[in-house]
């Protein structure tokens, strides 16, 4: 049986997202993918008060909180929509 590296036939999915340092985001995939990125390239995310972003939920194939006017997806994570557009359930 022939392996392929790498993650061409995983479908990301998001497990967890926390905020380990002032100004930055980390999204945990199911598949063990750690992305950190700055809050800069999220401003409806910035906006999120700090006490209420361990209140994240999952909500059409992406996450948000109940004061975030937007449902950050996967594929913006992941930082390119054409390369990691998944279709979601």
């Amino acid at each position: 049986m022939k392996t392929i590296d790498g993650y061409w036939n995983v479908t990301p999915q998001i497990k967890d997202v926390t905020f380990p340092v002032r100004g930055k985001m980390q999204v945990a995939l199911q598949d063990g993918r750690l992305i950190v990125m700055p809050l800069s390239a999220f401003p409806s995310v910035k906006k999120v008060p700090v006490r209420e972003r361990k209140n994240w939920y999952r909500m059409a194939g992406g996450f948000t909180w109940d004061s975030c006017p937007e449902v950050i997806h996967v594929e913006q994570v992941l930082g390119n929509y054409a390369l990691y557009n998944h279709d979601t359930i």
